[in-house]
């Protein structure tokens, strides 16, 4: 092999390795971004857990909050454990529209039957500046249920509003103790929507981006067979902005319109 055929072999090699190597880090940042945000699968809801109050005539009501769980029919364990803000919240001060996210969690599409809610030992309500223990029954402390029966669709975000009613859940004993006898109601809501589509060809694998004004809501990326899914999209009007990883240009959807609790189709794009 002469000097010169050497050059252009290693030449050709090197760029053809630099390519590769271009291809594989495209690849793998494609596929880490599509494994973190999971927005091109409708197969999945995510939830938040919140918790409010119904004003009560005392002075503080703790309640010492120490698991979440959801009963989902798609999930063959039946019941889903949600990683919470554990501790003690005085649910006073969380009326007039007030809330707090407590956590929240990915679920199968599907039925919710149940939530449950785990309080721990830790009680008390403070009543003209005197706090009392709150008798906690064992049963509650391994799980209060509470009936929902709402139906997720794969790709919205969805709110459960504990309600705790103190008025009513702080009864008082004849030897002038407390217990705590929880009623509470739990609403479910939607609270966003979601935009869907495809893109050919697959090699495109775009990013997709819906934006409001000067600001991007949210996004995600084609899949393999080039669907995808915006999920977590507020109701409004969208301009959808999609960058192919290769030569390809970049195309856009204006005046996309987006619904609580529905996913918008926008059909397929040709690059």
């Amino acid at each position: 092999m002469t000097f010169a055929s050497r050059k252009f072999l290693k030449l050709t090699l090197n760029v053809d390795m630099k390519t590769l190597i271009k291809s594989v880090i495209l690849s793998l940042i494609t596929s880490f971004a599509f494994l973190i945000t999971g927005c091109s699968s409708e197969s999945t809801s995510r939830v938040e857990v919140r918790l409010t109050d119904s004003p009560g005539d005392f002075d503080e009501v703790n309640i010492d909050i120490q698991g979440v769980e959801v009963n989902n029919s798609n999930n063959n364990d039946g019941w889903v454990s949600m990683d919470i803000k554990k501790g003690v919240y005085d649910i006073l001060q969380l009326t007039n529209g007030l809330d707090t996210l407590l956590g929240s969690v990915e679920l199968p599409a599907g039925k919710i039957e149940q939530i449950r809610l785990i309080l721990g030992s830790d009680n008390s309500v403070k009543i003209n500046g005197q706090t009392f223990d709150l008798i906690t029954p064992g049963s509650q402390q391994s799980g209060l249920k509470l009936n929902l029966h709402a139906v997720l669709t794969g790709g919205i975000t969805y709110r459960i509003l504990l309600d705790f009613e103190a008025a009513r859940s702080i009864v008082k004993r004849g030897n002038g103790t407390y217990s705590l006898k929880p009623v509470i109601r739990a609403i479910e809501s939607a609270t966003s929507g979601a935009i869907r589509g495809a893109v050919t060809p697959f090699d495109a694998t775009p990013a997709i981006y819906a934006i409001s004004g000067s600001d991007t809501v949210s996004s995600a990326f084609a899949d393999e067979t080039g669907k995808f899914l915006v999920r977590g999209v507020p109701a409004g009007n969208y301009l959808i902005s999609l960058v192919p990883s290769g030569n390809y240009p970049t195309k856009t959807q204006a005046n996309i319109l987006v619904s609580v609790g529905n996913v918008t189709d926008i059909g397929t794009i040709d690059f």
